[in-house]
């Protein structure tokens, strides 16, 4: 790796480049360059910051391309630190933008909604979930305020292709399946490159991973259903991140090159860790729920990378939302159960 551009050539006609987020502890998200017949396409962009963008384009030259010469993008989800900025790779060179058509109607409706309806959203949710006055205080003054704080991904670029799962893409000299991996986003898609491992390294090809499987951490697995949208399914986004990291676990790449940290062998291994790890989780759920829980008195007490009082304020409503959707997965598999009549309900253990 070029310390100076952070670029790795990964053989085969792929390179990564590490391309920052800022003030984030994740540090940077790997887009990865695809050489094909056409020309270049990017896997994720990356964040939408000035100083991103200098590494991708600087990068992209320490590649032997430039930007003005990229084909295509395609996204693995729609997260900032993945898509933000791929309308300025668009603008610059003219690419197509792919993405699964379930990631693709959130980006439409976040851009068609203005900041307001999402502070009203996220104040109704916290607010269900049993969260205190004082940390819904500041989202129904920004709810209430008339000028509401544009956040990231709120004007995120609309895709002009769907990536539709099973299908080979249409990459002239290559051989690249999309899979749909649904639990971090309801449209998440790993991107399996069947072709030999350039090193020879026994497996079935490489897979582009995104956020679903990742060396040393998990992903994050909250809620992604819309309540605003009349006749709304409600979810299992834990029940599909569980099925999905299955699947990926019987392809069995030879290598993984995910979207954070770092390329990894052994799939199958760290897919029995994750699954392992949310089983575990669920198991030590029940005994916190032994007394009746609303979702953020559970978020509360569950163990996270450092102590409730210490995580900030944006980070407990992620940490909420993924209190919840465990919650989700132990009601639907009958192990825990809505208290009747409680408001904001509470959760307790079925016994």
């Amino acid at each position: 790796m070029t310390e100076a551009t952070q670029v790795t050539d990964h053989g085969g006609g792929v390179h990564s480049i590490r391309v920052p987020i800022p003030d984030n502890p994740l540090g940077h998200t790997l887009v990865y360059v695809l050489d094909t017949d056409a020309g270049p396409v990017l896997v994720d962009t990356g964040w939408d910051d000035p100083a991103s963008w200098d590494t991708l384009t600087a990068g992209l030259t320490a590649c032997g391309t430039s930007v003005t010469e990229l084909t295509g993008v395609l996204i693995t989800h729609h997260h900032p630190d993945h898509h933000g900025l791929s309308g300025k790779v668009r603008e610059a060179s003219g690419a197509w933008i792919a993405m699964h058509e379930a990631d693709a109607a959130v980006v439409r409706r976040t851009r068609e909604n203005p900041p307001a309806r999402w502070y009203a959203y996220m104040t109704a949710k916290l607010a269900a979930a049993g969260a205190p006055a004082d940390h819904l205080a500041p989202l129904i003054a920004a709810r209430d305020g008339g000028r509401q704080r544009r956040l990231p991904g709120f004007d995120a670029a609309v895709p002009d292709r769907a990536i539709t799962p099973g299908d080979l893409l249409d990459l002239p000299g290559r051989r690249l399946r999309a899979i749909w991996t649904p639990g971090h986003t309801p449209g998440h898609v790993c991107l399996h490159l069947e072709e030999e491992h350039p090193s020879r390294l026994p497996g079935n090809g490489r897979l582009f991973s995104g956020d679903h499987v990742l060396p040393g951490i998990t992903p994050h697995i909250g809620l992604y259903e819309d309540p605003s949208i009349e006749g709304f399914t409600v979810t299992d986004p834990l029940g599909d991140y569980l099925a999905s990291l299955e699947s990926v676990g019987r392809l069995a790449p030879a290598e993984v090159l995910p979207a954070h940290q770092h390329t990894f062998t052994d799939a199958p291994g760290r897919v029995r860790e994750l699954l392992d790890h949310h089983e575990e989780r669920l198991t030590g759920l029940l005994g916190l729920l032994s007394a009746p829980l609303t979702p953020w008195q559970l978020a509360e007490r569950m163990e996270w990378n450092r102590p409730w009082a210490d995580i900030p304020y944006g980070s407990r409503n992620i940490a909420v939302s993924e209190a919840e959707s465990h919650l989700r997965r132990l009601v639907k598999l009958g192990r825990a159960e809505g208290v009747p009549g409680s408001d904001p309900v509470t959760y307790v253990a079925v016994p």
